[in-house]
């Protein structure tokens, strides 16, 4: 048992997912451990999921799971949602399959998992990609295994990386406040295929020429980022060196991000492995 912080998830940062991702690979270097599973508010468990999933090098499992109702609730789930983590964990089957979220019967890959009630015990969910297997009483059937991309190494995260969400006819006021206010890396939760209002789109443009990355999600719940559409469009994005993310959401990419910035490569290779990741 390791104690490593109690705090709510709506209050943890990005250094503290990076740091519980570091307790996690020391842990997971001791021989006699065969599996570590992290108990987490759900508001944010997917985030420090990614987290792990891009930083722990071994293959033994690590299991991320916690409850949406109070421990002293007549119906609980988060005593089984543990016990089954704990199933998880110890299956061989389990192994070399990333970081994964246990919730409600079900494991996920963290990459794909997202957090979609705001209640209900089977709010995680991993859209058009699936879970990744299930839990039967004592038994953890894994019905797929992921196309993992591998993992980043890096003595640190960049936490100045913001997320832009945009609603019919945003303006470019908020993209260009993070900015004069030295961000390190935005991105972007746009239309449909990644589309944005002109006024962020020239917005975007001027801040990739400044050096800053900037990375273009959807804020649809299925399906992939595409430079499509020209005059002020996705492609008129891309054109300007917007990284597309692929189906990655919006807190992932800022994720993996972080990730990217904080181990220090240089532009070119940001796009390359978020178009990597994001496949």
């Amino acid at each position: 048992m390791d104690d490593f912080m109690t705090t709510g998830s709506y209050a943890l940062t990005l250094g503290d997912a990076f740091r519980l991702a570091r307790r996690i690979s020391s842990h997971l270097a001791d021989p006699a451990v065969d599996g570590v599973v992290v108990t987490h508010g759900t508001d944010t468990m997917e985030e420090s999921a990614y987290m792990a999933d891009l930083l722990v090098e071994s293959d033994k499992p690590v299991v991320f799971t916690g409850a949406q109702r109070a421990a002293d609730a007549p119906d609980s789930d988060g005593p089984r949602n543990i016990a089954d983590a704990v199933r998880v964990a110890g299956a061989p089957g389990a192994r070399g399959l990333g970081t994964l979220l246990c919730f409600e019967q079900e494991f996920h890959a963290a990459r794909d998992v997202t957090k979609s009630h705001t209640s209900r015990v089977d709010t995680f969910v991993s859209g058009e990609h699936g879970k990744l297997g299930e839990v039967d009483g004592d038994t953890v059937i894994v019905h797929r295994r992921p196309n993992l991309a591998g993992t980043i190494s890096t003595d640190r995260v960049e936490e100045d990386v913001e997320i832009v969400k945009l609603g019919i006819g945003t303006t470019d006021r908020s993209i260009r406040l993070a900015a004069a206010a030295g961000v390190k890396g935005i991105v972007i939760e746009g239309f449909g295929r990644g589309n944005a209002t002109p006024p962020v789109t020239a917005a975007a443009i001027e801040l990739v020429g400044q050096g800053i990355p900037v990375v273009m999600t959807s804020r649809c719940q299925r399906g992939r980022v595409k430079p499509i559409y020209g005059n002020g469009g996705g492609r008129t994005l891309a054109e300007g060196g917007v990284i597309f993310a692929g189906d990655l959401s919006a807190q992932k990419a800022r994720i993996l991000l972080s990730v990217l910035l904080g181990s220090g490569m240089p532009m070119a290779e940001i796009r390359r492995q978020v178009e990597r990741f994001g496949m």
